[in-house]
């Protein structure tokens, strides 16, 4: 056994009781002397991303018992979004980060671990566990939970956006077809092979180096996935020993380069709140500047869906983030330390050595593709990072938009605001045909304040299923977005509506106008009219007088967190 002094061994002086209730749970007494680690992941029945995590954690547990530690599992289910579409249940993801990671503080502060693994694949779940991470500041490596096989036809899950869309208007699609998509839609376990939120946070806890090296993305039915979790299991004592905790590895130096790795692949736009409410846990701040600073001068090579062609799964095979990050070396502080034990300037060398970029390319020529068809050579970049931050007369704070997933005819556009006070009254206006080509939707009271910021996948997807409008309309919001969102899509305006930010003050007819180039989004006219910016000052100063809409009474978690919740460009938390 390594030579660790077990950090619970005082605390059992005080109460004979905690050796009695571990023995109790099956331990024996020569366990309960051993480094204790604490196995924290989101297991459950919610979704596939979650269904398969024990098989991972019991290969956590083989990888510890073999080091000399003794492994105890815990869990906090996660829930997925897409089971959330298009009814309130929405309204609580955000919040379930918040949730997950209190429990997770709860379970790692009850008593003293020597070290911790955490376990997750998806959405809310992986920046819960970053965050929980940073917050306990014990030796932790986080394990992701992997990419879903492709569907038919080189599809991901996101065929649903089409599939519903024509299932709301009478006569556009068979049962039959309904029923094949519902059958093949999800084929295996693991997070959705597009690069949503989910494949984006998994490359996000590798590019700040809480993940091993290269195992973000796995195929989650590959028998990588469990080597790593091995892996992991063993590596953490190592960590334990050296007392290498997430503060010496989560520092300012690694945010900015997962910043960096962001702006490369062509990431979600909500990385901008996990990343910065992460980095408040150690007291660093990630400003939008920061954000559309590194946007303006990191090369984006990231061909990968819905930004680009290829799934995840093709992204890890070709290298992975591993690979991204040889690529724009010269960008990135090679020097920060990482759960390995060393800095990333080793890690990537000791991948060349154990040939990790060559050994999977035969698995990407199964698809016919090569390395550089998947991660674009730095002089085949197509453009200068993927999003922008935003501001204006509507968004003093900022806003964000995912520009690699817009088409550049719509880098600037004006277009009359059509103002919804909620995603489902947009939504329906657009299933029903009460949009017009160059119309700009406005959906608001849909903030962390306003409604637990929901995500508008489902009216983002019908804008882009709608033939006469794809390519022609924008939506603006205080919520956010899916990571596969694609089209002319800006969120997180802030100051949100809720809490009086001038978002809550514009009207239908209202002239909107905004440049990605010029990073500007403003309120131009009034009732059709062009005006002055001076002009409209005035009117939303009128129009303020009203006061925002009251919120409906709430309760329980959603009431804390929507009464709490920090402005979307802090973070989202509370």
């Amino acid at each position: 056994m390594r030579n660790i002094k077990q950090k619970s061994a005082s605390e059992r002086l005080l109460w004979a009781q905690f050796d009695a209730l571990q023995l109790g749970s099956g331990w024996d007494e020569e366990d309960i002397k051993k480094p204790q680690i604490l196995i924290e992941d989101v297991f459950g029945d919610s979704h596939p991303g979650s269904v398969h995590l024990n098989k991972l954690t019991e290969q956590v547990k083989y990888g510890v018992f073999e080091t000399g530690g003794f492994p105890a599992q815990f869990h906090a289910t996660d829930i997925c979004d897409g089971c959330a579409q298009g009814h309130d249940g929405m309204n609580y993801i955000l919040a379930s980060r918040e949730a997950i990671c209190d429990m997770v503080e709860v379970h790692g502060s009850v008593c003293s671990w020597d070290g911790m693994i955490l376990a997750s694949s998806c959405d809310k779940s992986i920046p819960a566990h970053l965050k929980a991470a940073a917050r306990l500041d014990i030796p932790t490596i986080f394990i992701p939970g992997g990419s879903m096989r492709v569907g038919p036809n080189m599809t991901t899950s996101l065929v649903a956006g089409d599939i519903s869309l024509r299932q709301k208007r009478k006569g556009e699609i068979e049962d039959q077809e309904v029923r094949d998509y519902k059958i093949t839609g999800c084929p295996s376990v693991g997070a959705c092979t597009f690069l949503g939120t989910a494949s984006t946070m998994q490359c996000m806890s590798e590019a700040l180096g809480l993940a091993l090296p290269g195992s973000a993305l796995m195929p989650a039915t590959m028998t990588d996935i469990l080597r790593n979790s091995r892996k992991a299991g063993r590596k953490i004592m190592e960590l334990v020993e050296k007392n290498i905790t997430p503060s010496q590895i989560l520092t300012k130096e690694a945010f900015v380069n997962a910043i960096i790795v962001h702006a490369a692949i062509g990431g979600s736009t909500n990385a901008t709140i996990h990343l910065p409410d992460i980095a408040s846990e150690l007291g660093i701040e990630l400003t939008p500047e920061l954000f559309d600073e590194i946007n303006h001068k990191i090369p984006y090579i990231g061909n990968i869906n819905p930004s680009g062609e290829h799934l995840t799964e093709s992204f890890w095979f070709a290298g992975g983030i591993p690979m991204v990050q040889l690529m724009i070396k010269e960008h990135l502080n090679l020097d920060v330390m990482t759960a390995t034990g060393k800095t990333l300037g080793e890690n990537l060398e000791d991948l060349q050595k154990e040939n990790f970029f060559d050994r999977n390319l035969g698995y990407l020529a199964n698809y016919g593709l090569k390395s550089e068809d998947v991660i674009f050579p730095i002089e085949k970049a197509k453009e200068i990072g993927s999003i922008a931050i935003l501001r204006g007369n509507i968004a003093p704070e900022g806003s964000v938009v995912k520009y690699s997933a817009c088409d550049e005819s719509l880098f600037v556009h004006k277009g009359t605001a059509r103002v919804y006070n909620s995603e489902e009254d947009a939504h329906n206006a657009v299933v029903n045909g009460e949009i017009n080509p160059g119309d700009v939707i406005v959906i608001r009271y849909e903030g962390p304040r306003g409604n637990g910021m929901p995500e508008m996948l489902m009216t983002t997807e019908a804008i882009v299923c709608d033939k006469r409008l794809n390519g022609t309309v924008s939506l603006v919001t205080d919520g956010r977005f899916s990571g596969a969102t694609r089209g002319a899509a800006i969120g997180h305006v802030s100051p949100e509506a809720a809490s009086g930010g001038p978002l809550a003050w514009v009207a239908t007819g209202d002239i909107i106008e905004y440049n990605i180039h010029e990073r500007t989004l403003n309120v131009v006219g009034i009732d059709g009219a062009e005006v002055s910016s001076e002009e409209v000052d005035k009117v939303f100063v009128e129009r303020s007088k009203d006061g925002v809409i009251p919120r409906p009474p709430r309760k329980g978690l959603f009431k804390r967190y929507t009464t709490s919740a920090v402005s979307a460009m802090k973070g989202a938390g509370y």
